[in-house]
């Protein structure tokens, strides 16, 4: 029985994933790859070299994962919050500046995978804080703020489920 709803669980994970614009998925796809250190980013996602410098910047903020990944603070407390939060919003202001994220799912999606399922109290405020900021453009900032759903903004608690689709490249077939 385990065994099928892990199955409707991960069906449901790629039909969110199938929901997300074209420039979502390669950007997810992508920061999966640098963040998890699956592939070479600049081989498999480099068409450019405007492109190339935007995977280099990404694998630079990307650093602060593993900072992230071990340094959590308890929920209880606010001890180490600011260390912790203004990492999380320096790193997820970077991912809504390049213009790819355009929806708190798409965020929630890649950060979720990055960072385990844990993050996700963390992430609406992180989000919020991010699009706030002064670097992204005051139309986008409205349509990012406003992709956050009131029950994401407020709820009471979380799944401590983790992830089980990652989204992978996928070579396109020759015609």
């Amino acid at each position: 029985m385990a065994g099928v709803n892990t199955a409707s669980i991960t069906i449901a994970e790629m039909r969110e994933f199938a929901s997300f614009t074209p420039a979502e998925q390669r950007y997810i796809r992508r920061g999966l790859d640098i963040g998890l250190a699956r592939r070479d980013a600049f081989t498999l996602w480099g068409r450019s070299p405007q492109e190339c410098n935007s995977i280099r910047g990404q694998y630079v903020a990307y650093q602060e994962l593993k900072s992230l990944r071990g340094d959590r603070p308890d929920e209880d407390s606010l001890e180490g919050i600011e260390i912790f939060c203004g990492k999380l919003t320096r790193l997820a202001a970077f991912d809504l500046a390049q213009d790819r994220i355009e929806s708190f799912g798409a965020f929630r999606f890649l950060y979720e995978r990055l960072l385990g399922a844990a993050i996700r109290p963390w992430l609406p405020s992180a989000f919020c804080a991010a699009s706030a900021l002064p670097q992204i453009a005051p139309g986008r900032r409205k349509l990012l703020l406003q992709s956050l759903s009131e029950a994401a903004a407020t709820a009471s608690g979380w799944s401590e489920r983790e992830p089980s689709f990652y989204p992978e490249f996928i070579e396109e077939a020759a015609a």
